[in-house]
This record gives C-alpha cells, sequence and structure tokens, in this order.
C-alpha cells in the first residue's frame, strides 16, 4: 500500500528523544523496552500511547515520541500533545525509580560502558550499525535529538523544499544547541552532540558528507549523487545490504522519498515540548518563507557551496547564538541587509520580526522563542548555571531540574529583565 503524499506544507511530523534515568543519580536506565510492551505482552517498535506514538531507538535508555497516526495537519496543539506522553511516561517509569530526561547528550554517561543496544525488532540493523561504525560513542548511544519532518509532492517541490532546508540549516543550532556538557565537563561546543553527530560514520565518509547536503535538482540526481554514493562505500562493510536504504544517509537533513518527506535531524531537543515547538515553528516558517523566493530565488540558493554552508554550521556548533555570520552574501540572500557581523541569535531575531509566526499557538511559541532569544539557547542556559568547571553535584543538580522542567512543561530561567542587554551584550 502506497502512503499518501502531502504537499508542502500540508502535514508535519515531528518526533522528540529523551533518556530514560534513575531518579537522583541520574544513571540511565534501559529499560525503554518495558515502556513499549502492551500489558502482558512482548515489546513493540511502536506503541500508541493517547496522543502520541512512542517508539524505540538504537540504545534502550532512549524512548521517542511521534505524532500518532503520522505526520499532524499542523503544528498546533503538538506541544499539549507531547506534553501530555510525558507525563504519561513519567506515571509509568515511578515504579522503575525512574523518569525522563531532556537535552541532547546525557552530561555523566560513559556510553562505552552504559550503553545497551535494542534487541528486539529491527536489531539486526543496529548490530550491523555496529558492527561497522561501533555504536559505544556519544554520537550514536547518547544523543538525543527532536526530528522535523516536511512533505513534498513531486520533483519540484522535493527541489524546492531541499533548498530551502540546505539554506537554513546552519543557523538552526542557534536555536537547538543544548548539550554543553560531556564525560561530566563543559564541553568546547555548545552543541556537543552535533559535533559528535558529524564525525559518527567517519570509517564511511560519505555516509554524513559534510553533514549540510549537497545541492540537488531533484530525486534522480539525489540518488545518484548520494544515496547511490553512499550504498557503494557501504558495499563491502555491508554485503547483505542490511543498510541499504535511504535512512542510512546523516546529513542534517535527508531525503524520505518513501513517505515524501524531508527529515531535519539538528536539533537538539529542549527541556520541554513547548520550547521545541517553536524552535520547529520558527524553522518551519522561514523555510517556507525561501520555498515561496520571498528573499531569493531557490536556483540561487542552490549555488552556495556546500562548504560555505558546513562552516557557518561548525561555527553554530560552537558558539549556538554567539556565532559571528559574516558572509554578507548568505545573509543578503536570507533578505539581511548589514554591513557588519551579526551573531547568529540576531539573524534569528530579524527572521522571526520579518516572518512573523502564525498559528493557534503562536503566542506561546513567541514567548518561548524570547526566552531563547534573550537570555541564549538552553545550552548557554545551563552553561551559565554551571560555571567553567562544575562538580559532579552540581551537574545532577540542574539536569534533576531539567527533568523537573520537562515534568512541569516549562524553560530553564533564572535572568531577571533588568540582566538580559548585559549578558547579550557578552
Amino acid at each position: 500500500m502506497t502512503e499518501e503524499r502531502f504537499g508542502l506544507f500540508e502535514r508535519f511530523g515531528v518526533e522528540l528523544e529523551y533518556m530514560i534515568a534513575r531518579r537522583g543519580t541520574l544513571e540511565v536506565a534501559p529499560i525503554a523496552d518495558r515502556l513499549l510492551a502492551p500489558e502482558g505482552g512482548e515489546p513493540e517498535s511502536e506503541l500508541v500511547v493517547g496522543d502520541v506514538a512512542w517508539s524505540n531507538e538504537l540504545v534502550l535508555h532512549v524512548l521517542e515520541m511521534k505524532t500518532r497516526d503520522g505526520p499532524a495537519l499542523s503544528l498546533d496543539g503538538l506541544a499539549d500533545r507531547f506534553q501530555a506522553g510525558v507525563h504519561e511516561a513519567n506515571a509509568r517509569l515511578v515504579a522503575e525509580d525512574a523518569f525522563l530526561l531532556p537535552g541532547g547528550l546525557h552530561p555523566i554517561m560513559d556510553p562505552t560502558r552504559d550503553a545497551q543496544l535494542w534487541p528486539h525488532e529491527f536489531g539486526p540493523v543496529y548490530r550491523a550499525f555496529d558492527r561497522i561504525f561501533d555504536c559505544r560513542g556519544h554520537g550514536w548511544s547518547n544523543l538525543q535529538s527532536a526530528h522535523l519532518n516536511l512533505p513534498f509532492r513531486g520533483d519540484e517541490e522535493f527541489a524546492r523544499l531541499h533548498a530551502a532546508i540546505r539554506f537554513v540549516l546552519p543557523l538552526m543550532p542557534a536555536l537547538a544547541a543544548s548539550s554543553p556538557v560531556v564525560d561530566g565537563r563543559i564541553a568546547p561546543w555548545l552543541d556537543a552532540r552535533m559535533a559528535f553527530y558529524r564525525s559518527n560514520a567517519r570509517r564511511v565518509p560519505s555516509v554524513s558528507g559534510m553533514v549540510v547536503p549537497e545541492p540537488v535538482a531533484g530525486e534522480e540526481e539525489y540518488r545518484e549523487r548520494i544515496l547511490n554514493r553512499i550504498y557503494a562505500d557501504l558495499s563491502e562493510l555491508d554485503p547483505d545490504g542490511v543498510l541499504r536504504y535511504e535512512w542510512v544517509n546523516a546529513r542534517g537533513a535527508i531525503a524520505r522519498f518513501e513517505r515524501g518527506a524531508i527529515e531535519i535531524r539538528v536539533l537538539d531537543v529542549q527541556e520541554c515540548p513547548i520550547a521545541d515547538l517553536a524552535i520547529i515553528a520558527a524553522i518551519t516558517r522561514v523555510v517556507q518563507a525561501l520555498c515561496e523566493e520571498e528573499t531569493a530565488r531557490v536556483a540561487t540558493l542552490n549555488t552556495f557551496a556546500t562548504e560555505r554552508l558546513a562552516a557557518l554550521l561548525d561555527a553554530t556548533v560552537v558558539a549556538a547564538g554567539g556565532a559571528h555570520i559574516s558572509d554578507s552574501e548568505y545573509l543578503r540572500l536570507l533578505g539581511i541587509e548589514t554591513a557588519a557581523p551579526i551573531a547568529a541569535d540576531e539573524v534569528w531575531l530579524r527572521l522571526v520580526r520579518r516572518f512573523p509566526l502564525e498559528g493557534a499557538d503562536a503566542v506561546r511559541w513567541s514567548a518561548a522563542l524570547a526566552v531563547i532569544l534573550e537570555e541564549g539557547c538552553l545550552a548557554r542556559r545551563v552553561k551559565r548555571r554551571l560555571g567553567a568547571e562544575p562538580h559532579a553535584a552540581a551537574i545532577r543538580a540542574v539536569w534533576n531540574e531539567l527533568a523537573d522542567c520537562l515534568s512541569d512543561g516549562r524553560q530553564l530561567r533564572e535572568i531577571e529583565v533588568g540582566e538580559r542587554m548585559r549578558i547579550r551584550e557578552h
């Protein structure tokens, strides 16, 4: 049976991943299969719970929540649906002395010691990844992201959507970075998850490329230039073709032709669903504007070299909203005219003003974005709490508070209004 195809911005597929951790200690709890087992039954790869679906990921301590029954008609209301899913999962985890933990990376997990692969359905795929790439690393078994799937119908829509997403991709960590701590220490990057993610597949470099996808004119060119090269480079390591599917592509946005969508993968999960949905709504609005050529022709976007976009992504992975964007041509194609470099969070501020959010949840999204743009991305707020050399107890305290934020559906905040300008100046 062929899946129904949707046109540009007619549907929205959202997926949020959370760690399962022990209360207090934050030790990872490899018990996702218990949550995914119907009463008296065997673990399933997907289980509908209320208005969301729960599913497994690579490792047993991660639970994914996604829109049930396929992509949603609108982003409106999704934050509340995911929040209800969080409440239900946490209620079921009480008996395990565990809870859901947000953030792009577990701050103290040792993946070489703590990672346990999902052993049930789809297990052979995970074992193939582990055999080829060794999944006992932060970029494989210690990462939690938010995925956004945007649909297309036909080659022309695919090409427009791919060009727009590719162009906006380097700016996304500026809003979404939430992983500043790894191995119990402050990382050199505010988005440590993406720093590890981009080197995951270094044994077969074509699998992730430069993370920013190459420009393509349509599906045929995409398959020839990206997918077929990956399959060829993997053939000796994967002679049975276990990984010969389009999801093996590890770029920051990948074409899912079997479902007629492009999946964005560069977003760290936030401290609560309303923050995730605010970021997703802002990204969607800007991508839509570029698809509709409000600031530049799509053909012009595709002439922008992948290396230049990758350099911009590198900058936001390190500094998130504090990254200085000095490429005047890039800014001009976004509709921003400036003679001097500007910070990535200022770029987002201008984009959100030019392309205001729309929908029933727009006021809530705008309020959540204001926290991010005025007080810093979650990674910066966490780092400010911890200082330069945090001790283990401080890290546990902050992540336990993040778990409370997730449970309560609120953002992490501590800055008085009068302090905001001073912080943004620094």
